[in-house]
């Protein structure tokens, strides 16, 4: 893959939608239409000994095929590698209030519990894509399997590792049309396919993003154009994000995102095999099997609220945006601090306690000596606390309850501590 003569392109994103597509957005988000008339120059594509030969093309161009994107079918196989290092896997959603899922009970075959298993490890998926009203995602274990049905006006998910099913109703029509709305996707925050990391990524194109196209690849047997996007700003800790594009229908076969302070990639989630034809009618059939657990959706509570209402599964602030964190303004005790690619929340705990300090009677000895082990000491003007790292997300919890949590440097979050005092 070889480098453009020009590395710096600035990315506007403008928010206009190019034209009316079709309804397939399963395919092409609405987001990435979004950017699809971002200002972000005019760099070519430049192939490399090896890789596919194809015509240049600029970045804009790439986001407006990305855009203009309509396929309507496809199947295929690919495969999500996640490595956050994490000491504590979720360490900054469970900050949230509710993001804990307490109380929740949704069974072994919840998509909003199954579907956070992709934010670690590697995993391989099956997908099967047949119109706006039916597709299929399998997640395949050593001896098990995990799918997500959508057939029309039915959404079915089955482990058969617990022999549980989950039912649930799609959304009825709407509209003069009468067309079924957009079934049910994954958890916010836990994108599945490459096409869901892109339409996160591409949602985060701004003025403080550089984004070219660098040189070709094949991937899945297909012929792909390289768009790669970089932050502007100091303090990411997100070095990169490359997004195969199919040179000949637009759809991003592979995401790769790296951190910025190098190693192995922190997501990579690409296709292995795919094909755009048709697939087979029965992909989308589902039948419980006799004497499993069927779980109805309506039947499911996690808990109540302070007016005794009962709560969804996954709490609507919850934000997977890479890099943003702006989906947390409305979240009670959140305040975003920033923009682009070094947003940080600033979130309250309730109570306003931090971590057990030494001497404090709190925990014992040896727990509190592996609380201290899992994060750096800090202080400031803010006062002191601790740090949690992984290679992409960092939070500062502060002794005096408050956290600071982002996918930027821990000397950011210390600086964002100190500028909120």
């Amino acid at each position: 893959m070889a480098p453009n003569d020009s590395a710096e392109t600035i990315g506007e994103a403008t928010g206009t939608v190019v034209g009316r597509r079709k309804a397939a957005r399963y395919i092409v988000p609405v987001a990435v239409a979004g950017v699809a008339a971002a200002t972000i120059g005019l760099v070519p594509a430049l192939a490399n000994a090896g890789d596919p030969d194809l015509p240049k093309i600029s970045a804009q161009e790439l986001i407006e095929k990305i855009a203009a994107s309509d396929e309507e079918q496809l199947s295929g196989t690919f495969k999500i590698s996640t490595d956050l290092g994490l000491p504590l896997d979720g360490l900054a959603g469970s900050f949230l209030p509710g993001a804990d899922g307490e109380g929740k009970d949704g069974g072994a075959a919840a998509p909003q519990d199954k579907l956070m298993e992709l934010t670690s490890g590697t995993h391989t998926l099956r997908v099967a894509v047949d119109g706006p009203e039916k597709q299929r995602l399998s997640i395949l274990g050593n001896a098990s399997e995990y799918s997500v049905v959508h057939n029309k006006g039915e959404v079915w998910a089955y482990d058969s590792e617990s022999d549980e099913v989950y039912h649930a109703e799609a959304p009825e029509g709407a509209g003069a049309s009468g067309a079924v709305k957009e079934a049910p996707k994954a958890p916010k925050g836990v994108p599945a396919t490459p096409k869901d990391f892109a339409e996160q990524a591409l949602a985060a194109v701004g003025d403080t993003t550089s984004v070219t196209v660098d040189g070709t690849a094949q991937v899945a047997g297909r012929d792909a154009y390289q768009l790669l996007i970089k932050p502007k700003q100091e303090g990411s800790t997100v070095g990169s994000i490359r997004i195969a594009v199919d040179a000949e229908n637009g759809v991003p076969l592979k995401f790769t995102l790296a951190a910025a302070a190098g190693g192995k990639a922190v997501v990579d989630a690409g296709f292995t095999k795919v094909d755009f034809a048709k697939p087979a009618a029965s992909s989308f059939d589902f039948t419980p099997p006799k004497g499993a657990k069927v779980t109805e959706a309506d039947e499911l509570e996690t808990g109540k609220d302070e007016h005794g209402k009962a709560q969804k599964a996954l709490p609507e602030q919850f934000s997977g945006q890479i890099p943003g964190l702006e989906g947390l303004e409305s979240a009670e005790g959140v305040n975003v601090i920033g923009k682009g690619w070094t947003s940080i929340a600033a979130i309250e705990i309730p109570g306003g306690k931090g971590l057990p300090t030494a001497g404090s009677g709190d925990v014992p000895a040896e727990a509190q000596g592996f609380l201290d082990a899992l994060g750096d000491k800090v202080t400031g003007k803010f006062g002191s606390g601790t740090v949690f790292k992984t290679r992409l997300v960092n939070a500062l919890l502060t002794d005096d309850g408050k956290v600071y949590v982002g996918a930027v440097t821990k000397d950011a979050l210390v600086r964002a501590a100190d500028g909120a005092k």
